[in-house]
């Protein structure tokens, strides 16, 4: 599969693509998955969001030595002694592992970086990531549909003060994830999730869901 526009299939196969092409993806196509971006719903339609677009190689290779930091102090080990989330079986547990290696190694790598920040001042809320989550579900479905590979990554975050600085991000400006951009070498969809009845209560918390 490529691109699509049936809004199902694209939420329905928009898998975390680690392994990206380094091929440059042209500006157009940013300028359609940031525009979805900038449709999403935020708080009070204050839109603080800002979106920060890194081509330059020294500054993603710069946040990439914290995004391998990252990895080999915490995300390495706990995927080598987790279990497989629901709806994921053994072996697809372990391709993930091996794509989230790959992605460690080449995160420098990918044509083009979406950065969503927020202009959230110098102690943010708790509820301040409502207002730029969206925009970012809504650019990984944007890339999705043009037939662009991304995956939603926060990793860089446990370095933040450091990864922010390499960003070049002024005060009271955070970033809230990085997108990874680029034409992927595998295939999308469809994403391992679990049931229903697995995550969703009926009325009170802990009574199924049966719903249809």
């Amino acid at each position: 599969m490529s691109a699509t526009s049936d809004v199902f299939e694209i939420m329905h196969s928009t898998r975390a693509m680690r392994r990206l092409r380094p091929d440059p993806v042209p500006d157009e196509l940013i300028d359609k998955i940031l525009t979805a971006g900038i449709s999403a719903a935020n708080g009070g339609n204050q839109q603080k969001w800002r979106f920060l677009v890194i081509k330059d190689p020294a500054i993603k290779k710069a946040v990439q030595i914290l995004y391998k930091r990252a990895f080999d102090e915490v995300v390495g080990p706990r995927y080598a002694s987790g279990e497989p989330p629901p709806g994921v079986t053994k072996e697809r547990y372990m391709r993930q592992h091996r794509a989230v290696e790959y992605l460690t190694e080449h995160f420098h790598e990918a044509p083009v970086w979406i950065v969503a920040c927020l202009e959230d001042g110098l102690t943010p809320t708790r509820w301040a990531g409502a207002s730029v989550y969206p925009a970012v579900q809504n650019m990984l479905l944007a890339a999705r549909a043009l037939g662009l590979g991304s995956t939603l990554t926060t990793r860089h975050l446990l370095h933040e003060k450091e990864a922010e600085a390499a960003l070049g991000l002024p005060r009271g400006v955070h970033s809230y994830a990085i997108l990874p951009i680029g034409y992927p070498m595998g295939k999308f969809g469809p994403v391992g999730r679990a049931s229903l009845s697995d995550v969703v209560f009926s009325e009170r918390w802990g009574q199924p869901y049966r719903g249809a």
